[in-house]
């Protein structure tokens, strides 16, 4: 298997054909080989959905190195099999190859919890190239590895990026000053800006100093990260954030931000998982 390449799950359904479209394009702006997989329980059943994904790659990208390979042992660990070493995992909204019984989304929610490196849901109706700004939603100090990750997608696009900070915080009832003198009104902005100070602010100085050529917005919203987000997917051509991933008695889950993107986003997700 190449040490540089982009992986993508096929399985015929026009969700699939979008993927493949912009995974393909992904490799192509990156330099490096497209891996198209499909899973079925019978590898000679895979033949004409592959021979067709392979010519439709070539038509689009005739320089593009594509290799094609039948998966076996389910979808899911498929995928998560082959994402280990790819640069890029990419699928459609409804996930790779569906899975019966499973509302739509599903599958890549459950993908995103396991999945090995940065993973791309193509959601919306957006084309794959044009001038479209890179959209980036920062948590935290863990989300560095999503920082670096949309700074080289803005730049390999030549577009600008958009960062997005939310600070949203959880605040507790208000109660009885124990200072003399102190307004329910001063009391209430003192409490705001102990929350603000309390957002941690991922430093981006570094990756600008990095990534002189990239134009950066960077703005902050008094509001819920996801539905902030939520509305800027409208004008961007992919968003970026971490996958804060949590422990449950099921398995891993990834957090509500995310879970809300991947089921409502407006374009094209990536999901980086967090360093933390």
């Amino acid at each position: 298997m190449a040490l540089h390449h982009v992986v993508v799950g096929v399985d015929g359904s026009l969700n699939a054909v979008r993927a493949l479209d912009w995974a393909s394009d992904e490799a192509a702006r990156r330099g490096t080989r497209l891996r198209v997989v499909h899973a079925v329980p019978d590898r000679d059943e895979a033949g004409p959905v592959l021979a067709s994904a392979a010519a439709r790659v070539r038509a689009r990208h005739p320089a593009l190195s594509v290799v094609t390979e039948a998966a076996t042992g389910g979808a899911l660990r498929a995928l998560v099999r082959e994402s280990e070493g790819a640069d890029l995992t990419v699928v459609g909204t409804r996930g790779f190859g569906g899975v019966a019984g499973l509302p739509a989304g599903s599958v890549s929610l459950r993908l995103a919890a396991h999945v090995h490196g940065p993973l791309l849901v193509v959601r919306g109706d957006h084309p794959c190239d044009g001038e479209r700004s890179v959209l980036l939603g920062l948590e935290d100090d863990s989300d560095a590895d999503a920082a670096s990750y949309a700074f080289l997608e803005a730049e390999r696009r030549d577009v600008r990026l958009k960062v997005l900070h939310s600070t949203h915080r959880h605040v507790t009832p208000e109660l009885p000053s124990l200072i003399p003198g102190t307004s329910p009104g001063q009391r209430r902005r003192a409490r705001n800006d102990m929350a603000e100070e309390a957002v941690p602010r991922f430093s981006l100085a570094q990756l600008r100093e990095e990534h002189p050529q990239v134009g950066v917005d960077d703005r902050t919203v008094r509001r819920g990260p996801a539905q902030a987000l939520l509305d800027a997917t409208r004008e961007a051509a992919v968003v970026v954030i971490g996958a804060h991933r949590r422990t449950s008695r099921p398995g891993p889950r990834i957090g509500p931000v995310a879970h809300t993107l991947l089921r409502r986003a407006h374009c094209p997700v990536v999901l980086v998982p967090a360093t933390g």
